[in-house]
């Protein structure tokens, strides 16, 4: 069971609030005590998936967590948007896709950079994808 040690509700509206999520990720990866790789895997997710959601949604929130299994700890970030969700998720995923000019590789490196991801888009309603990083893994 994954218990939630602490959590903070972010607004994405603006190109400055890439900078804030970003931060705040980081911030709790260092406390946790996320090994180097591991917080820089986290917060550039975090990076990403905050642009994502401002340039393909105009914007949404993101619920950063600390989490625990018991044994070791985390970071999960749960990011929200009500844009047009992904047309084509699996050519997402693929990488090297954009729908708005980008390299594309924003949603495909975030799965790779994170221990467990996690997508749910529904044309007309929106996105969110969850993503988990851990100490030792």
């Amino acid at each position: 069971m994954i218990d939630v040690v602490a959590q903070y509700r972010l607004e994405i509206q603006i190109e400055d609030d890439i900078v804030i999520v970003r931060r705040k990720a980081r911030q709790l990866a260092q406390a946790r005590k996320l090994d180097p790789f591991a917080t820089a895997a986290i917060t550039t997710a975090v990076s990403e998936l905050t642009r994502n959601v401002l340039v393909h949604a105009g914007g949404g929130s993101v619920v950063l967590e600390e989490i625990s299994d018991g044994e070791r700890y985390g970071v999960r970030a749960t990011f929200e948007d009500h844009g047009p969700g992904i047309a084509n998720l699996e050519l997402a995923l693929a990488g090297g896709h954009s729908t708005s000019k980008t390299m594309g590789l924003g949603l495909s490196g975030s799965k790779r950079l994170a221990d467990r991801f996690e997508v749910k888009t529904e044309k007309g309603v929106g996105t969110t994808v969850r993503i988990e990083k851990w100490q030792g893994l």
